[in-house]
């Protein structure tokens, strides 16, 4: 008869949860973050452990890494054995780790990507500064554990002498969580760590001046402390890191860029990739040659320049567009007491001093037993060769060897132990030579029971000790810094300007927004069935603004276009700016020093009309508001203004106010503006002129009706008005009214995308409320744009 037995509902909620939460401790814990003690997972600690178990230290020959892959599998660590050698392999390659804990013979990769060989071709060893990691380990320094099986135990932890954690670094995904400590010069991290031990104290900006930032195998260039400092004292940041160069001197006054350290992790091959792709999109100008000339003599990535090409801005280029300058955060957490803690600088070095404390305290204690233990026997034989006739009396009475035993404890009053160490006794340490070394050795042992009993009772010597011992580490293994820390460009560019000189530039933004930059107006020039919309000259330094019907504008710096050459279109304007969907170009201006000076002037489709002085455009950001606008309202026109110009604002009813710019009170950036005219209902402004007296006003439908009248037609008015009707006939409603001398040109954009250019001169003049004229023959199309082109 089957027992009723006792069923507790749970959801699938609850259990859910609880599965997953014991999951992610497991892989927290088990598989992904490095214990703050010894800087390892428990891969690579018992890949180490496994190593010294089967004798391959540094003095040793190597063994086949499939060996050792093998003893950690069966032993420690039951997971996959690509894994595992995966894991091996990194300890050995020296571009991954600052310090190698393996030393490896054989392919063990490259810094091309090159995978490792096979386990079964590779061989290793430990490295030397391994041994550092597992000295001491067998006197009772740290605890074991059952292995996976129950037949074995491992160690939960290594009792480092080596910072580890901050000297090799180390990166990791958990549930949850992740983790990336960048590696460390040991030299500077031990500086640090005797700094904390004579002074618990000392601020973390002390600590920084010894520890300047991290140190990577590949070397490279960290650029600027900034974001170092953060990370030292909150535990997270980021570092910018570039790539090492030089510039050489090749024939005919061309040059070379030479690059001979690469950022850390960064896979050499998809570098040169990178730049060379770079090089193809004309990001990069002036480059004929990239190759890879890397040797046994170390890495050397060559970029041959044109005769004209400027280094400085080559580079500047190279760290814009490539890898060859990356950010690289910093997060660093690690498990204290099987709980994961993103921790600071300072306190990444106490916790290792804690248990160095802890390791020596131990291992002292383990000493001062054996010691003590040996010190024990030898005061049994020397009591029992001072009472030498005794002892031979009582082993010759005696029936047995147990008997002997008991006498002599009786009648010498000497322990268990020591009994059995006089019965062991060899004869021949009854020779007066032996006795003498008897009594030395019971006094170095005594001296020496003093001095590890000085350890373990005064704190100022336990420091000392651990100090000794890691001064030693740094002296066998301590080497200079590879990666240097440079100025920040940012502090640099009031006196480079970021590298780029300040010269002439031509810049041109065509119909399909292809955007390029020369330095001759000569070499403007569309693409086939595209019209150059705007021209604008400036220089290098200046930037861009580009306003949009929502009262954004967006700024782009003159030198991020790349130079091009006469028969070249340009770049997409997408390229540099990544507009959004909503937002639409309403007009392009430079901002240079004039343009600082005078006023940024702005007409909405409501009939607002604003003026900013043009030095609130001068910003770092690559995107503000130029205006505050209502729901309902958008930009239409936006125009330079010296304060004393004449504007035209034209209306989609054909209505137009002819006012003076003085009118107009400046205003802030983000500010609504005043009332330019007066709006009938449903009527709203399609453009703003900036007018002078030879010039025409244009009207012109979506059906291709038009007009020019004389300028001198449209009296002046002051603003707030309704305006002056530009023609006599209410049934057309306008698409644009531009101001145009009669040399210029528009073009006419269609909704079938037919772009038609036409002269000023071709369109019929009429007086200001004259008839309006069929200028261009359309059949089943409607025009859906008019833009005036720029004098060529």
């Amino acid at each position: 008869m089957v027992q009723d037995q006792q069923i507790n509902p749970i959801t699938i909620e609850d259990k859910m949860r609880n599965s997953y939460l014991n999951y992610s401790l497991s892989v927290i814990i088990g598989r992904a973050l490095p214990d703050v003690r010894d800087g390892l997972k428990p891969v690579h600690r018992r890949i180490l452990y496994a190593t010294k178990k089967l004798g391959l230290i540094p003095d040793k020959p190597h063994k086949k890494s499939a060996r050792i892959v093998g003893e950690v599998l069966g032993k420690y660590h039951p997971h996959g054995d690509q894994a595992v050698y995966n894991a091996m392999v990194r300890m050995a390659q020296d571009f991954s780790q600052r310090y190698k804990l393996i030393d490896g013979h054989g392919n063990f990769g490259s810094v091309d990507g090159d995978s490792a060989a096979a386990m079964r071709y590779t061989e290793a060893r430990l490295a030397s500064i391994s041994l550092e990691l597992l000295k001491d380990i067998e006197e009772d320094t740290i605890n074991f554990v059952d292995n996976f099986d129950g037949t074995l135990e491992e160690p939960t932890v290594l009792p480092s002498r080596v910072p580890n954690l901050l000297v090799n670094g180390s990166s990791g995904i958990a549930v949850g969580m992740s983790t990336n400590i960048p590696p460390h010069n040991l030299s500077e991290v031990i500086d640090g760590l005797t700094q904390l031990l004579e002074n618990p104290d000392l601020e973390i900006d002390k600590l920084i001046e010894t520890i300047p930032g991290p140190d990577f195998p590949t070397g490279g260039e960290i650029v600027g402390n900034k974001g170092i400092k953060k990370a030292y004292k909150t535990g997270k940041g980021k570092v910018t890191l570039r790539g090492k160069s030089t510039v050489e001197d090749r024939s005919r006054g061309r040059k070379r860029v030479v690059i001979t350290e690469i950022p850390y992790q960064l896979n050499k091959t998809k570098l040169i990739k990178e730049i060379a792709d770079t090089v193809k999109k004309n990001k990069i100008n002036n480059v004929s040659d990239v190759r890879d000339e890397s040797d046994r003599e170390g890495l050397r990535i060559v970029i041959d320049l044109k005769r004209k090409a400027d280094p400085d801005i080559i580079l500047n280029r190279l760290y814009k567009y490539t890898s060859l300058q990356s950010k690289i955060r910093i997060n660093m957490l690690a498990l204290i007491n099987q709980q994961p803690q993103v921790m600071d600088l300072k306190t990444i070095l106490q916790h290792f001093i804690d248990f160095r404390k802890e390791v020596v305290t131990r291992r002292t204690k383990h000493q001062l037993k054996e010691t003590k233990d040996k010190q024990h026997i030898l005061l049994g034989l020397k009591k029992a060769i001072d009472n030498l006739d005794i002892v031979i009396d009582i082993i010759r009475n005696s029936e047995s060897s147990k008997k002997a035993k008991k006498n002599l404890q009786r009648k010498l009053e000497v322990t268990k132990r020591q009994a059995k160490a006089i019965l062991n006794m060899k004869l021949q340490r009854l020779v007066s030579l032996e006795i003498d070394k008897l009594e030395t050795e019971l006094q170095e042992l005594k001296e020496k029971i003093d001095s590890l009993e000085a350890i373990l009772n005064n704190e100022a010597k336990l420091i000392k000790l651990i100090k000794e011992e890691l001064i030693k580490v740094k002296e066998e293994y301590g080497d200079q810094r590879k990666t240097k820390i440079i100025e920040d460009d940012s502090e640099a560019k009031l006196n480079k300007k970021d590298l780029i000189k300040d010269k002439e530039a031509v810049i041109s933004l065509s119909y399909n927004h292809k955007l390029k930059r020369t330095d001759d107006k000569e070499n403007v020039r569309a693409g086939k069935n595209d019209y150059i919309t705007q021209v604008l000259s400036g220089r290098s330094h200046n930037k861009l603004l580009f306003f949009t019907q929502t009262g954004q504008v967006h700024l782009l710096k003159i030198h991020k276009i790349p130079e091009h050459h006469s028969l070249s279109t340009g770049d997409h304007l997408s390229e540099f700016i990544k507009f959004p969907l909503d937002e639409k170009i309403v007009d392009v201006l430079i901002l240079n020093e004039e343009v600082e000076d005078d006023f940024i002037t702005i007409a909405t489709k409501n009939g607002l009309v604003k003026k900013t002085v043009g030095k609130e455009y001068k910003t770092s950001v690559s995107s503000l508001k130029a205006i505050n606008l209502e729901d309902d309202d958008e930009v239409i026109g936006v125009q330079v203004t010296d304060g004393k110009q004449k504007l035209l604002l034209g209306t989609k009813e054909g209505y137009t106010i002819y006012f003076a710019e003085e009118e107009i009170s400046p205003t802030g950036r983000n500010t609504k503006g005043r009332k330019g005219i007066n709006l009938e209902d449903n009527d709203e402004v399609i453009n703003l002129n900036v007018t002078n007296k030879e010039e025409v006003v244009i009207s012109l439908t979506e059906n291709g009706r038009g007009k020019a009248s004389p300028i001198t037609d449209y009296n002046l008015q002051q603003r707030n008005g309704k305006g002056l009707k530009t023609m006599s006939n209410d049934d057309y409603q306008l698409l644009n009214i531009i101001s145009a001398n009669v040399n210029e040109k528009i073009i006419l954009v269609t909704d079938k995308g037919q772009v038609i250019e036409k002269n000023v001169s071709d369109i019929t003049t009429t007086e200001r409320l004259g008839n309006m004229y069929s200028q261009i023959n359309l059949k089943d199309e409607k025009l859906v744009q008019i833009i005036k082109l720029p004098l060529s």
